[in-house]
């Protein structure tokens, strides 16, 4: 390996023989160097890491395990690690071998009463939820993250340019101790909200009776199925629709203000034109900038700001896990990140909406859907009080879910209220 650095000392050739993957280019390779370089200079200096950005064990994993690995998100550590990340501890394990990939979690099926009507009666006016677009609840522009204290939106230190120092005592050995950094960003770079960890819910497998309000019925069991594209992004300027809708395959996308083309991770709204855009509009997405970061991980769905200026998202499922409004807008600020959506916590949702009969089943498809804008917010707190007021903003499709409710709507058969030029 021809070295990118003046000098490139043994130990560092040798660690960087065992980096998992090829460089893509000369950038990626002098960045390689660099890392390990750092790391092998502060263990000789005093065998410590001082580190105040970015996340070390994200940084060495990606080097040495798992070279399409995008985030924090993606990890879970191993048990007998006493110094795993998650821990929040002073001094953090950045050793590869204690950390694993997050699997993509088996949904339980939702068993789905056949012949519903037939058998039982279902409530003919199921809870409604009230239409989004005429709410104006909002997490206020002065309030500071958590509103509750299990909901913040914390910094994403990950730097993709610039290594930190690091510390490795050990050459790959699953059993071998800790790689100890010490540091603040433990605590600085925690995940959003919660333990991450859905509802408990069922895991039927195959057909049997069910009881719904107090009655057996014959039950069909319908299962979760991955898409291949797990979202669709459209985007708006108030209330018009520009450009094409961009479907995303890749586990970590962006969607910013930039004008390079379009690919498989990133969504640039720059090249996109509007005849009626006007000067509020042109403003507005001259400050979009890096705009925000969509993680599909492990089921769960994360948004991080990486724009100077905060974005504004909405839904409902977030909403739900913390008993807020079904409207409420969370502000999220530069460099802050949260969870907005977590399919264990839609399968439990659907389980229970089944036995209230199809309408309460089709109206979860309102939380499949998730709005984002940038620059300037809207709602109760603000000028705008809905989102086709804001200049520039977006809307995710869930895929996944949204073909999980068809499904179970068609296995159910047709609402219980009949439609009418009336309805």
């Amino acid at each position: 390996m021809s070295s990118m650095l003046p000098f490139t000392p043994p130990i560092v050739k040798r660690l960087l023989g065992w980096r998992k993957g090829e460089a893509k280019n000369e950038q990626d390779e002098k960045w390689s160097e660099k890392a390990v370089k750092s790391l092998v200079k502060k263990l000789k200096k005093n065998g410590t890491v001082s580190q105040k950005k970015g996340l070390p064990h994200v940084i060495y994993c990606r080097l040495w395990r798992f070279p399409d690995l995008q985030s924090h998100h993606e990890l879970k550590p191993v048990e007998h690690c006493n110094f795993a990340f998650h821990l929040r501890r002073e001094e953090v394990c950045v050793n590869p071998y204690h950390y694993t990939k997050v699997d993509q979690p088996t949904l339980p099926a939702v068993l789905v009463p056949t012949n519903m009507r037939n058998n039982v009666e279902i409530p003919s006016e199921p809870p409604e939820l009230p239409s989004l677009d005429d709410l104006t609840s909002t997490v206020p522009d002065n309030t500071s993250f958590p509103l509750p204290t299990n909901t913040r939106a914390t910094p994403l230190n990950i730097s993709s340019d610039t290594p930190p120092p690091g510390y490795m005592t050990d050459e790959g050995d699953p059993n071998s101790p800790p790689m100890i950094c010490n540091g603040s960003f433990g605590s600085n770079g925690s995940h959003v909200g919660g333990s991450g960890r859905g509802m408990d819910t069922p895991s039927p497998t195959s057909n049997g009776p069910s009881s719904v309000n107090g009655a057996l019925v014959e039950t069909q069991p319908v299962m979760y199925c991955e898409p291949a594209f797990w979202c669709a992004i459209s985007y708006y300027e108030m209330r018009t629709r520009v450009g094409e809708t961009f479907h995303a395959s890749q586990s970590s996308i962006t969607v910013d203000g930039f004008t390079d083309p379009s690919n498989a991770d990133r969504f640039c709204l720059g090249l996109l034109s509007n005849v009626n855009r006007n000067e509020v509009v042109e403003n507005a997405r001259r400050h979009i900038g890096k705009g925000v970061r969509l993680y599909y991980i492990g089921g769960e769905v994360f948004a991080e700001c990486l724009s100077e200026s905060s974005i504004f998202v909405q839904s409902p499922n977030c909403n739900q896990r913390y008993g807020w409004h079904p409207a409420t807008v969370c502000k999220i600020p530069p460099g802050c990140n949260l969870k907005i959506f977590n399919n264990q916590e839609f399968a439990a949702l659907l389980s229970q909406s089944v036995t209230q009969g199809f309408e309460a089943v089709y109206q979860l498809t309102r939380m499949c859907t998730i709005r984002m804008s940038f620059v300037k917010g809207w709602g109760a707190e603000y000028r705008r009080q809905t989102v086709t007021a804001t200049p520039c903003w977006i809307e995710l499709h869930l895929n996944g879910p949204l073909q999980w409710l068809d499904r179970v709507l068609t296995q159910m058969g047709s609402p219980t209220i009949r439609c009418s030029s009336m309805s």
